[in-house]
C-alpha cells in the first residue's frame, strides 16, 4: 500500500538536467543527469508528489519561448513515466529577474500556486543547486537539500563564506536526495 508522503519540489537546470551558463533553451541542449530521472520516478512510485518549480528567465530574454520550455518539460514528463513514475505538477517563472514578480525564486509564488492546485499539505521537501532553492525551501517550510551538481559546489561554498543558513542536508545528486528522503519519512 502507497502512503501519502509530503510533496518534494525539485529545481530543474543542475538538478534533474545539466545546467549550461547560457540557458537550457531547446530539448536539443536538455540533458538528464544520470540517475535522475528513475530518484523521481522512485520518488513518485513511493508515494511522494513530485512538483517541479524552476526559474527560466531565458523567455523573458527571449532567448527561447514557452513552447520550447512546454517541449522540455513534455520530455522530461515522458521520461519519468517510461520508469513508472509521474510528476503531479511542473511551474515555471519566465519572468525577468528584474520584474520583480511573485514567483521567481526565492519568492514562494510556485509553491503557493502547487499547493493550492493540487491541495498539497504543508511541509515536504526542496531539492535544489543554488542559494535561491535553499531560500525557497525556507521561505516556504520545506526541509531543503542541496545538490552538488549544477551549481550546488559552488553555491555551498558561497552559503559558507556569507554564514548562510545550512540546507538541512547536503547530498550529491537526486539520486542521493531520494534515498535521504525516503529513508526520512519510512523511519517514522
Amino acid at each position: 500500500m502507497k502512503k501519502n508522503f509530503p510533496p518534494v519540489f525539485i529545481d530543474r537546470d543542475g538538478v534533474i538536467n545539466e545546467n549550461r551558463s547560457d540557458y537550457v533553451k531547446s530539448l536539443d541542449e536538455w540533458v538528464p543527469i544520470q540517475g535522475s530521472i528513475e530518484a523521481i520516478a522512485e520518488l513518485s512510485k513511493a508515494g511522494f508528489p513530485i512538483v517541479v518549480v524552476t526559474n527560466q528567465s531565458a523567455v523573458a530574454r527571449c532567448f527561447c519561448t514557452p513552447d520550447d520550455v512546454d517541449e522540455i518539460h513534455n520530455r522530461l514528463n515522458e521520461l519519468v513515466e517510461g520508469e513508472g513514475g509521474s510528476i503531479a505538477y511542473i511551474t515555471y517563472c519566465p519572468h525577468h529577474p528584474d520584474d520583480r514578480c511573485s514567483c521567481r525564486k526565492p519568492k514562494t509564488g510556485m509553491v503557493d500556486m502547487a499547493r493550492a492546485d493540487l491541495h498539497l499539505p504543508k511541509g515536504g521537501y526542496m531539492i535544489g543547486d543554488a542559494t535561491s532553492d535553499m531560500e525557497l525551501g525556507m521561505n516556504a517550510g520545506l526541509k531543503t537539500l542541496l545538490v552538488l551538481t549544477g551549481r550546488g559546489a559552488v553555491q555551498l561554498k558561497i552559503m559558507k563564506e556569507e554564514n548562510s543558513s545550512s540546507p538541512w542536508k547536503i547530498v550529491p545528486n537526486l539520486r542521493e536526495a531520494a534515498d535521504v528522503i525516503i529513508a526520512n519519512e519510512t523511519e517514522r
